[in-house]
């Protein structure tokens, strides 16, 4: 054992190869670099929906030349089955609906979809995004995107 801790990592530099000048530049730069933001994904729920979300999907839907009537994230009871939970609802002209709803506050809760034409009322609810192990904007975007364009809701297909 050496009797000093600047004896002891000077053998631990000249164990791994580095200089004590780099062994103090690399601890230097690890204190300087930023730290990274957080993901968009592990921001609260509601914020996520609310400012990235309903932005993000409203967007998209104006790519295709549509204007939602509206679109909102409520809590409220689940279509067709029942039972509390948080729900991204949305009114597409000329009177089409959906239903985005989520188990939990949570963007990776179990998540479920209906839909409904004008003048009827949802009658099906599906199983949405259930072997996504992660959650991502992008993700959630592009297959409610490709769901309701599945419906020939967004043009013609």
């Amino acid at each position: 054992m050496s009797e000093t801790p600047q004896a002891d990592k000077a053998l631990e530099n000249q164990a791994d190869g580095t200089s004590p000048a780099q062994a103090d530049q690399s601890a230097a730069a690890k204190k300087d670099k930023p730290a990274k933001p957080p993901k968009l994904e592990d921001k609260p729920f509601t914020s996520f929906i609310q400012d990235d979300l309903i932005p993000g999907l409203l967007k998209g839907l104006q790519s295709h030349g549509i204007t939602p009537e509206s679109l909102e994230l409520v809590q409220g009871e689940r279509p067709v089955v029942g039972g509390e939970c948080w729900m991204v609802t949305g009114s597409l002209p000329p009177g089409r609906r959906f239903w985005l709803c989520f188990n939990d506050d949570s963007i990776n809760a179990g998540k479920t979809i209906a839909l409904a034409d004008p003048g009827t009322e949802p009658s099906l609810l599906e199983s949405f995004l259930i072997d996504e192990k992660r959650m991502s904007l992008p993700l959630l975007l592009s297959r409610l995107l490709q769901r309701l364009n599945g419906q020939k809701w967004l043009g013609g297909n």
